[in-house]
């Protein structure tokens, strides 16, 4: 089986050769990850030069703070600016939360379905293709005429971000099982439905959870590039709003809260396929 064949794993024991993927956060988890005091001292290490070196560079060949910012004043806007900055937060993740729960629900079930029939892959495949080829935000100018400016079009950009990265993965998953199980399985007189709940649905566990991280954090960006597009409210239009009065230290600041969000959702979903999928390894 080839490496982009291979079904993602969640590690909770270091191995000789392991690498570090999208289901291997080896850098924030324990087990496979961080080993000794000296690796923490040495990311810090690495942090703090690059930090203090960029701080130091812009200093040199002064930099004004409206072309880039430097690290000291990104940080000082984050936390001058944060009370301004967080009821947008609540925006984006309100919409994120929303949009990621309906595009989830509907990809795991279509995952199921198409998985099952057959003749419902075919129908439904070209439609998954155009969803996933298709820029969602490309649609938010429509959704915002027909749904008007608040959180409604948003998340139905999200939702069809998110769903069908999680169809599919869930959907490679459900058919990643070993035959041997499945024949098993009826020879002992278990039906369809048993057959899926007990051995398809838990095999399958592993590629669910890629599928849900890949799908929040496409529906994060989906949901930060349609508050960009229109609205007054949310991450994406504080992006909008600092960039256009040039206000580069509030804006890197804005930069630095999705990127920790998009880190903590890469995480959380790392540390929960650690709890529930680590049998596989």
């Amino acid at each position: 089986m080839s490496d982009i064949d291979a079904i993602p794993e969640f590690k909770t024991k270091s191995g000789d050769g392991q690498d570090v993927g999208i289901t291997n956060l080896s850098a924030f988890a324990s087990g496979p990850g961080i080993k000794s005091m000296a690796e923490v001292l040495a990311i810090i290490l690495v942090a703090v030069v690059i930090i203090g070196g960029t701080e130091i560079l812009l200093n040199v060949f002064a930099v004004p703070q409206y072309v880039l910012p430097k690290p000291s004043q990104i940080g000082l806007a984050l936390i001058s600016d944060f009370h301004l900055i967080l009821p947008h937060l609540g925006y984006t993740l309100v919409e994120l939360l929303s949009g990621f729960a309906i595009g989830a629900v509907v990809g795991l079930v279509m995952a199921a379905v198409i998985t099952q029939f057959p003749f419902v892959e075919k129908v439904v495949t070209p439609y998954i293709l155009l969803l996933v080829t298709t820029p969602m935000l490309a649609l938010v100018p429509l959704l915002i005429l027909r749904f008007g400016f608040g959180y409604t079009p948003r998340i139905i950009a999200v939702a069809l971000a998110a769903g069908p990265m999680v169809m599919i993965n869930a959907a490679t998953g459900f058919r990643r099982v070993d035959p041997g199980k499945i024949a098993l399985a009826r020879s002992y007189g278990a039906s369809t439905i048993q057959i899926f709940w007990k051995i398809r649905a838990p095999m399958a566990l592993p590629m669910i959870l890629v599928g849900l991280m890949i799908g929040s954090i496409f529906g994060l960006l989906t949901a930060v590039g349609a508050e960009m597009v229109g609205g007054g409210f949310g991450l994406g239009n504080r992006l909008t709003s600092y960039s256009s009065m040039i206000q580069m230290p509030q804006f890197f600041a804005v930069v630095l809260i999705l990127s920790i969000l998009g880190i903590l959702i890469y995480v959380l979903f790392f540390l929960i396929g650690k709890k529930w999928a680590s049998w596989e390894a």
